[in-house]
């Protein structure tokens, strides 16, 4: 049954924000991005009272956050999907009372397979026990080095590596050599009750911000805090504020596409550097004939040599939809490859677990481009190696005026949306004690 966009997104339309052709000229504090952090950072310092402009390089709100109902006549999330720690998320209760459909989901996989070769469930219970023993191993690492968190895994064997794949590209986007132990305490993979949104999360997310003025399509060319106040030039006009929030994830700031006057301080671009973006990219394939072999929101796991692996959420609220995942490197690999080449490895990882009958089916393919997408530059972002303390340097204001908040900065369950909601409240709450 196709979901009534009338009743879901009407709310999404014309009217939800601004695109303004000039900025107001003089606020309390300037937010800059409108994604989960940033909306909810406005929304706070307006009930606190004070004078905000928000401003956006894209042409929507919601950042990261973004479902798409066009391209296969049915809300798909591009990106984040899941309401993480959804009793504690800000979130949830939105939800709730907008009459969304919610689903919880866990990633108990109810497939394995080692290229073409399916495991028992045997071999499937091994790999979970396995898994909650990677867990504490990396956790117990981390409480005592800032080392990458893939020296937590002594034995290679093909069940370690689908282990690893988990804890890795498939849950930090990143693999984990690249990973430092010690962040990954912070990242928190112990999150449940998970969620998933029959509407779309992004909508969610919209929906929100809907009566939060944005001006849309103004990027930030540079951010001035040398003086008093802070002055943010946009090709719009300045906008002269009190103090500013930079939600901007980690890749935009290190292609400096934000100049600051007076230039970053080391300590502050060494916590832009030490925290890259990973990427969780997805391929989702629509089929006209839904659940064969495996039934709604069950999980599929491919592991494929050279670490090409894919995970599958089949066919969530029975829709005819398989969503792939792929992480880590190979994620920016088969981004860099384009969207006609990942598909084409979605289908076949699809054809080798559920045989050639399954093309019959096939009606149309995607990918997410988070890698190349100039506002994001990767899913989000991951503490490399000897860098876990960069996020507590992002958190660091500069000059008790521009201020920085977003899922890199959550002070809990890092690396998600509600996170990055967190990040955007309590960071308001700081600057509204500082800007009178």
């Amino acid at each position: 049954m196709t979901i009534s966009r009338r009743s879901f997104f009407g709310a999404l339309g014309a009217g939800f924000c601004v695109n303004a052709q000039s900025v107001p000229g003089d606020v309390d504090v300037v937010v800059v991005g409108a994604g989960s952090s940033g909306l909810q950072a406005a929304h706070r310092l307006r009930q606190l009272g004070k004078t905000v402009a928000v401003i956006e390089a894209r042409g929507r709100i919601g950042g990261r956050a973004f479902t798409d109902t066009e391209t296969f006549g049915f809300p798909f999330d591009r990106g984040c999907a899941w309401l993480h720690k959804a009793d504690d998320n800000p979130y949830t209760p939105l939800a709730k009372e907008w009459g969304y459909t919610l689903q919880e989901h866990d990633t108990t996989l109810e497939g394995l397979y080692f290229r073409d070769r399916e495991a028992s469930a045997e071999i499937r219970k091994l790999s979970s026990r396995i898994e909650e023993g990677l867990d504490g191993k990396i956790a117990k690492l981390g409480r005592r080095r800032d080392v990458a968190a893939a020296n937590a895994m002594k034995k290679k064997s093909e069940i370690d590596e689908a282990v690893a794949t988990f804890h890795g590209p498939m849950s930090s986007a990143v693999d984990l050599d690249e990973l430092s132990a010690k962040d990954y305490l912070t990242i928190g993979t112990d999150v449940p009750p998970n969620l998933l949104i029959k509407e779309g999360y992004g909508s969610l997310v919209a929906r929100f911000g809907k009566d939060i003025p944005v001006s849309l399509n103004t990027p930030a060319q540079r951010i001035r805090y040398g003086g008093t106040g802070v002055q943010v030039d946009t090709d719009k006009g300045t906008i002269m504020a009190k103090a500013c929030i930079v939600t901007s994830s980690t890749g935009v700031l290190a292609a400096e596409k934000i100049r600051f006057d007076p230039v970053l301080p080391a300590w502050k671009e060494d916590a832009i550097v030490g925290l890259p973006m990973g990427l969780l990219a997805k391929i989702p394939l629509q089929y006209s004939k839904p659940e064969f072999r495996y039934k709604a929101f069950e999980d599929v796991l491919r592991e494929n040599i050279g670490k090409r692996d894919i995970y599958f959420l089949c066919w969530p609220f029975h829709l005819n939809l398989l969503v792939g995942f792929v992480g880590g490197d190979f994620a920016w690999e088969l981004s860099a490859a384009g969207e006609e080449e990942a598909v084409e490895f979605g289908k076949n990882a699809v054809r080798s677990m559920f045989g050639s009958d399954a093309d019959k089916y096939f009606v149309k393919g995607s990918f997410t481009k988070w890698a190349s997408d100039p506002w994001a530059l990767g899913a989000y972002a991951a503490a490399m190696p000897g860098s876990a303390g960069a996020r507590e340097g992002l958190r660091r204001p500069l000059a008790d005026r521009v201020f920085f908040a977003g899922e890199a900065c959550a002070p809990r369950w890092t690396q998600t949306c509600g996170g990055a909601a967190l990040s955007g409240i309590e960071t308001a709450e700081m600057v509204a004690k500082i800007v009178k």
